[in-house]
C-alpha cells in the first residue's frame, strides 16, 4: 500500500487520496483556506494507483 495524499497549493494543508477520491472536488479544510482541491489535481500515476487498488485504502 502506497499512502497518497495532496498538499493544498495555498496553505500547505495535506488530505488523503482517498477523501480527494470521494469527494472529487472539495474545500481545503485548512483554517482560513478557500482553496478548491480536486482529484485530478493528484499525478496520474497516483490517481491510476488508487483507483485500481481503492479496496486497500478502505478504512
Amino acid at each position: 500500500m502506497r499512502i497518497i495524499t495532496h498538499a493544498c497549493p495555498d496553505c500547505g494543508t495535506v488530505v488523503a487520496a482517498n477523501e480527494l477520491e470521494e469527494k472529487r472536488i472539495m474545500k481545503c479544510p485548512g483554517l482560513d483556506c478557500e482553496e478548491v482541491l480536486r482529484f485530478e489535481e493528484l499525478p496520474e500515476d497516483d490517481r491510476e494507483h488508487f483507483v485500481q487498488n481503492r479496496e486497500r485504502y478502505q478504512i
